[in-house]
């Protein structure tokens, strides 16, 4: 573990001490250490085009907008290979939130993401995508404690 020193005015000190407390870190330390790795991986998706990630694609929409249900459907078929699963929340009468969840290559999950929220009463849309390193695992899990097991894949979030 490296350590460093930093100095801050008193107003900010103030404002991050009153983020730790909201966010329930235990100290400062673990506070920057969150920042720092949700800052880099902002910094290394918007560098990156190539390689793997996880994504959380959510948005809102009225679901009474002509066809948009069928049309947004469509898509995620379409991208079938990346979608691993929709939740569907009623938020009222005219107003749903859908959270997709996807993987795959970066560039893909984020054309999807975009056609996604490009369609035409698509609002509050926002994906929150994660760089993973893919492992080829072949081994056994408790579930299957005789042999090797199947090889499967793993995916590790980078930071």
């Amino acid at each position: 573990m490296e350590r460093f020193t930093i100095s801050l005015d008193e107003d900010l000190a103030s404002q991050f001490d009153q983020l730790i407390a909201r966010r329930g870190y235990s100290n400062r330390s673990e506070a920057v250490r969150d920042l720092l790795r949700g800052h880099l991986e902002k910094e290394r998706q918007a560098r990156e085009e190539s390689g793997y990630c996880v994504a959380c694609l959510s948005y809102v929409y009225n679901h009474h907008e002509r066809e948009l249900a069928e049309r947004l459907t469509e898509i995620q078929h379409q991208s079938h290979d990346l979608t691993v699963s929709t939740l569907h929340a009623h938020l009222d009468h005219e107003n749903c939130l859908e959270s997709v969840m996807l993987k795959g290559p970066i560039k893909a999950v984020r054309a999807f993401a975009e056609a996604m929220m490009a369609e035409r009463g698509v609002r509050h849309g926002q994906i929150n995508l994660i760089s993973v390193e893919m492992d080829q695992g072949s081994h056994s899990h408790a579930y299957r404690p005789r042999g090797k097991g199947e090889p499967h894949l793993h995916l590790k979030p980078k930071s």
